[in-house]
């Protein structure tokens, strides 16, 4: 699926082992390659590690890396992703943000593992630990893979659905720094900033809001996201003068998403669109 009918395909939102995704770098761009894409986006969650290892690899297979991260945001109460593009990646001021909010991220991981043990499900942080790569991010797919393996559920999504997901009895929330700070930071550090997956959590007057924050963009396709979800981002992006992005949130792994890599794309002018807005 695309917002247009280009044949030079972008995939702007993909996630590496150094956040939740499953594969490594390389082997995110070998599955990219093979599935005929010219842009890929690493969008690892509060995490740019993989970034430049990522560039190297694209080079040598003839895959452009746009650099990516997806940051965890609070606007209204709700949690909004948002995805940035093109930043300075090693900026010092976006590291150290990164780097303490994955500290959070792993308080919170405690705070959940904690939890289970209270409802009679003996996990260890260890065994969440060894789901996660280096200074990867810690989440919730890590504790969800680790109660797997240990036999405390039958499966990856009912880990979610019956002790970790929102609302339910392992439930800790993630301390997330505003829509608007998202925005700004992704900003300082000379990046885009679009809205990630709207059609999951944001609409109507919250979406008007966060534009109004200073937006660059919004995710168009998504797998979450219908036809009709498409088209009423697109038209108010049009409306807005906004970027459009889109991709497959590949993670790989536990979650069966193996299929989708080469489906949901853009094409790549709107990569370029992106770089005359930053670079011209």
């Amino acid at each position: 699926m695309s917002s247009n009918g280009e044949n030079i395909r972008a995939d702007l939102h993909t996630h590496t082992n150094y956040s939740d995704g499953n594969l490594t770098p390389e082997q995110l761009i070998g599955k990219a390659k093979a599935a005929g894409l010219a842009y890929l986006a690493i969008t690892d969650h509060d995490n740019v590690d993989a970034v430049e290892e990522a560039i190297e690899i694209g080079k040598s297979v003839g895959i452009e890396i746009v650099p990516g991260v997806e940051i965890s945001s609070e606007h209204n109460g709700r949690e909004v992703h948002i995805l940035g593009y093109f930043f300075d990646y090693k900026d010092e001021a976006l590291l150290s943000y990164l780097k303490n909010f994955r500290a959070e991220r792993l308080k919170r991981a405690q705070g959940i593992v904690d939890k289970l043990n209270q409802i009679n499900i003996p996990l260890h942080i260890d065994a969440v630990l060894a789901q996660v790569k280096g200074n990867g991010s810690i989440g919730r797919p890590h504790i969800a893979i680790a109660m797997l393996d240990a036999g405390y559920t039958d499966t990856y999504i009912e880990a979610f659905n019956k002790y970790i997901g929102d609302g339910k009895p392992a439930y800790v929330k993630k301390p997330n720094l505003s829509t608007q700070e998202a925005i700004k930071l992704i900003a300082k550090s000379k990046g885009l900033s679009f809205v990630a997956h709207p059609g999951k959590n944001v609409r109507d007057e919250e979406l008007i809001q966060i534009i109004e924050f200073g937006i660059d963009g919004i995710e168009i396709i998504h797998p979450s996201h219908s036809q009709t979800d498409s088209a009423y981002f697109q038209k108010t992006a049009g409306q807005y003068f906004l970027l459009e992005s889109g991709g497959s949130d590949f993670h790989g792994g536990r979650i069966n998403d193996e299929s989708i890599i080469g489906k949901f794309w853009v094409g790549e002018q709107k990569v370029l669109a992106m770089k005359n807005r930053l670079f011209n």
